[in-house]
């Protein structure tokens, strides 16, 4: 038996923190906070780790398991956290690969293999193998942020294993370090072991062997004859008949693993040639049973993947922003469920053939045409983007009740499925719940989830009553309780029903033969706990609300307590989109450090701790909330690049505000939070305004002083500020629009305020301003003080603002995003009713009234043949950015580019401060700069955003321009 006991392990201990200081070289992180980040994985459950290790190289990894062998402390392997079913979360040392141990290390094109260190992602892997023309072809949805060392240790699978087989298919080799210190590549090896195999492992091996010849015909008789099987252990690599047919490769026991035998330090995998053409075809059914009887007769025709979207997933994607296009693409009339058929190859014209045999077999199956055939690749990048969102559209549900993953990934045959499928949603009946399906038809594999809320002791016995019926049928159709997410905490206990008593003790027999200890992951696999004990979920039985919060905005769209904050914030389901490799937007300042406590999900875990009295009182103003949120830029990406809406901009400000009512505000953020109320002043003296920048000393001095970055340049002041009397006055064929000119532009580039009043009198219109009261400060979006927490002075200048503009109604013209989408975004949260929602509607960038509009402009073609156009944060999360590159676009003979990036790093007052300098360039680094050097120097670069706009100039050398002066150029 196990003689490290995880329930006596030392949370926090300080002693065993330093240890790990002094002996490794990697990053130890032992705060309440930095535990609490690392106790969630994407499934119910939530285990405090005693602490978590960053390791920068695998010599870290062996100190750090050396000292916990020493200290009885358990090591738990983590990649992404996004595990389904508890595997990554444990009374453990954490050791975290993915910030430093994720490389390429070698590359054999010649024989298809490749190793790499166990932190890098799928997605990062297959974007190195581009150039070669291969990639590995395991691809499950989580692509994008699931590194290889958790596919390894899940037996991953993904949508293409009908094609490519599962993890365990695809790695040729393992190189373990194991629980008592020792290191071996576990690969295909010779029935004689030789001299080459340490004594130690090759005694180790034998054993395995000789268990595998014990079980065989046990093992041939309790696995199910099932691709999708993940549950238990490989223990059928260990057979006499596996070695006879060549699948004796000692790596399959390792894959599926779970981190409870060895921690991987490389994997060698096998990789396959791309097929760079692809055609869908997305078959509409009338009825869930009917997509279920079809998947057998669909894979007759090759296809690389068969996909099922049902009708719970076609109406929350159609709530969602970024997926409402794409699902009124693919669906025709009102079905019950899809099938997404791919096909892949080297032409298009085979692959037009195969879908018209895809309508054909529809025709035959009695659906003539129900197919939506898919060819265009930006199509069906947006096609595979929902389905990879499955989960997430899934989790979108508000309130308590989610659908819950604890029967997810069971697999049956195909002429079963029909028959299963129906008989599981009669299950949920009788617990009166329904359940929501996705995933892999063409394998027999969907994602299953009864909506349940795990607050509700009642609903926490429903799980189990459903579990057991659910494995029950499983077994009956002789098919797979765990196909694709492994056992972890919701399923090990029932690999014993599943395989049989004698199958589980030969599990627990491998697992004490590589760890007799119990060091590596204890509980997982073999002697679990029980999958319902309330102790180890995330809504433990003493999880509440604490009562103390008062929300400063409106989270009345969301129920729950703290005026629906908290429901909000547990909207994060930690799947960990936030993660990806290749983000839009989200999350930039993860993608500039790699740290957990600086990503939309690492924030979002931080808040729920803080409401919830899991981080001692007042936490919502505390150290480690403020810390967690102080590379937060406010970029807005998560609002709408999660796909549960998780918006931690807004959450920041609710932060922001519980600190300043607590602690006040420093003398930077009051400096630039009122801004606007001394702007007009400085502009009256813009030479002791700007002096900052000119007098030696002063910058230095400022950043002593006020923490400003003496290497930063600061907005300059001008003489010439916009002044709201200036504009011209036609009658204006079109009507009127308000303009709402905004701090930056009005005193630090008032040409593009001008600018886009000139244009719009161009196009026709009468340009007005709303005005305050005469005497009266102009009017504020409130931006900077919300930046600051100052929400109440904030909902002042908001309601000041919105008294003025609502004695029109005529449409309200911005040019800065910050400024104008404030309107949109933070107005009805500051003053819920009918006069902000009324504002979100005909508050407008000046590119978006464009697009809808439409107006008759003469325009020539200008000097520069091509633009090259960030796009701001807020254009982006606001899916405005296309308006933007459509009004350049009308300028004649202009070649519009837009750069691919992130956030430019400056985010208001960000990148000027001294503690975020760094950060601010990295953030700038990661792919505007490059992209902004390497335009050549007769392009214009282009930048809706002043602080967009000032980043590339102090960075790069060039000088952006906002895209109404590149129109404002090109009038006739």
């Amino acid at each position: 038996m196990n003689a490290i006991n995880p329930s006596a392990a030392r949370i926090g201990d300080s002693r065993l923190g330093e240890r790990l200081r002094r002996e490794t070289a990697g990053e130890v992180l032992w705060t309440a906070g930095d535990r609490g980040r690392y106790a969630t994985d994407a499934s119910i459950y939530q285990v405090e780790p005693v602490g978590v290790l960053i390791p920068r190289t695998i010599a870290d990894v062996e100190a750090a398991m050396a000292i916990c062998r020493e200290e009885g402390v358990p090591v738990l392997p983590r990649g992404g956290g996004t595990s389904q079913c508890g595997q990554t979360v444990n009374r453990a040392l954490v050791i975290d690969c993915t910030k430093y141990l994720r490389d390429v290390v070698v590359v054999d094109p010649d024989a298809r293999t490749a190793r790499v260190q166990p932190g890098i992602a799928l997605g990062a892997l297959n974007d190195a193998l581009k150039k070669h023309g291969l990639f590995f072809p395991v691809d499950p949805s989580t692509w994008a942020r699931c590194t290889i060392g958790g596919m390894a240790g899940n037996n991953s699978c993904g949508s293409k294993s009908i094609r490519y087989g599962l993890m365990a298919d695809n790695v040729l080799g393992i190189d373990a370090l194991l629980a008592d210190g020792s290191r071996f590549r576990f690969g295909e090896l010779p029935d004689n072991l030789g001299g080459d195999v340490p004594a130690g492992i090759a005694d180790l091996i034998q054993r395995l062997r000789a268990l595998g010849a014990r079980e065989a015909e046990e093992i041939a008789a309790r696995f199910p004859e099932q691709l999708r099987r993940v549950g238990g252990y490989n223990l059928d690599a260990l057979t006499p008949a596996a070695r006879a047919a060549g699948r004796g490769n000692l790596a399959r026991l390792l894959v599926g693993s779970e981190g409870t035998l060895a921690f991987s330090a490389a994997i060698d995998l096998k990789l396959w040639p791309v097929k760079p053409r692809k055609a869908l075809g997305i078959c509409q059914f009338p009825t869930f049973r009917a997509a279920m009887a079809a998947s057998q007769h669909l894979v007759t025709l090759d296809p690389e993947a068969v996909e099922l979207v049902d009708r719970t997933m076609i109406d929350l994607g159609r709530s969602i922003p970024i997926f409402r296009a794409t699902i009124d693409a693919i669906v025709r009339g009102e079905p019950d469920s899809l099938l997404i058929v791919e096909f892949h190859g080297q032409e298009d014209a085979p692959l037009a053939r195969r879908l018209d045999a895809l309508e054909e077999m529809m025709g035959d199956l009695g659906y003539p045409g129900a197919v939506v055939r898919c060819i265009d690749p930006g199509f069906q990048a947006a096609v595979a983007e929902v389905r990879e969102a499955g989960l997430n559209i899934m989790m979108s549900m508000k309130g308590d009740g989610k659908p819950v993953s604890f029967i997810e990934d069971c697999a049956v045959a195909l002429p079963d499925l029909a028959d299963y499928t129906e008989r599981l949603n009669q299950v949920f009946e009788r617990h009166g719940t329904k359940g929501t399906w996705y995933a892999h038809a063409s394998v027999g594999c969907l994602h299953v989830r009864p909506v349940l809320n795990m607050k509700d002791p009642g609903d926490v016995r429903r799980m189990r009553e459903i579990a057991e019926e659910c494995f029950a049928l499983v077994r009956e159709y002789k098919g797979s309780h765990s196909g694709e997410h492994g056992d972890g905490i919701v399923r090990s206990e029932f690999n014993e029903p599943m395989f049989g008593p004698r199958i589980a003790r030969a599990f627990e027999a491998v697992k004490d033969a590589f760890d007799p200890a119990g060091l590596l992951n204890p509980g997982r696999v073999v002697r679990p706990p029980r999958m319902d004990d309330r102790a180890l979920f995330r809504y433990h039985p003493d999880y509440h609300a604490d009562a103390t919060v008062t929300p400063a905005l409106d989270w009345s769209a969301w129920p729950g307590p703290q005026g629906g904050l908290l429901g909000a914030v547990e909207m994060c389901n930690n799947n960990g989109t936030c993660r990806k490799f290749d983000a839009g937007v989200m999350c930039p300042s993860f993608r500039a450090t790699r740290d957990e406590q600086h990503l939309t999900r690492g924030r979002a875990n931080t808040l729920r701790l803080a409401l919830t009295g899991q981080l001692g009182p007042d936490a919502l103003a505390s150290e480690e909330v403020h810390a967690a949120l102080s590379l937060c830029v406010s970029c807005k990406g998560c609002r709408r690049e999660c796909p549960t809406g998780v918006d931690m901009a807004k959450m920041k400000i609710e932060a922001m505000a519980a600190r300043a009512r607590t602690r006040g505000v420093t003398a930077k953020d009051r400096l630039i939070a009122t801004l606007p109320r001394w702007a007009p002043f400085a502009g009256m003296a813009p030479f002791l305004a700007n002096a900052r920048d000119r007098v030696p000393g002063l910058a230095a001095l400022s950043e002593r002083l006020l923490g400003l970055a003496a290497g930063r340049s600061l907005p300059r002041f001008r003489h010439d500020a916009f002044h709201d009397a200036e504009l011209p006055a036609p009658d204006g064929r079109e009507g009127e629009v308000i303009l709402f000119p905004d701090v930056f532009n009005r005193h630090f580039e008032p040409e593009n305020l001008r600018a886009a009043a000139r244009v719009l009198t161009a196009a026709g219109y009468r340009v007005a301003v709303a005005r305050p009261p005469k005497g009266a400060r102009p009017l504020d979006d409130g931006r900077t003080l919300l930046a600051a927490g100052l929400v109440e002075e904030a909902r002042a200048e908001a309601k000041r603002t919105l008294d003025a503009l609502s004695a029109f109604a005529s449409p309200v013209i911005g040019i800065e995003p910050s400024s104008l989408l404030t309107l949109r975004d933070e107005f009805p949260a500051l003053l819920p009713g009918e006069a902000a929602r009324a504002l979100v509607d005909r508050a407008l960038l000046l590119s978006e009234f464009l697009a809808r509009e439409k107006p008759r402009l003469a325009l020539k073609p200008i000097a520069a043949p091509a633009a090259h156009i960030h796009g701001h944060c807020h254009q982006k999360s606001f899916g405005a950015f296309p308006a933007a590159v459509a009004m350049l676009s009308l300028v004649p003979d202009l070649k519009v580019t837009p750069i691919t990036s992130s956030c430019c790093g400056m985010a208001g007052s960000f990148g000027y401060e001294a503690e975020h300098l760094e950060v601010s360039k990295a953030m700038a680094e990661l792919s505007l700069l490059p992209a902004v050097r390497a335009a050549p120097a007769e392009h214009l670069i282009v930048a809706d955003g002043t602080s967009c706009r000032h980043q590339i100039a102090d960075l790069s050398g060039r000088t952006a321009l906002h895209s109404v002066r590149v129109l404002e150029m090109a009038l006739a």
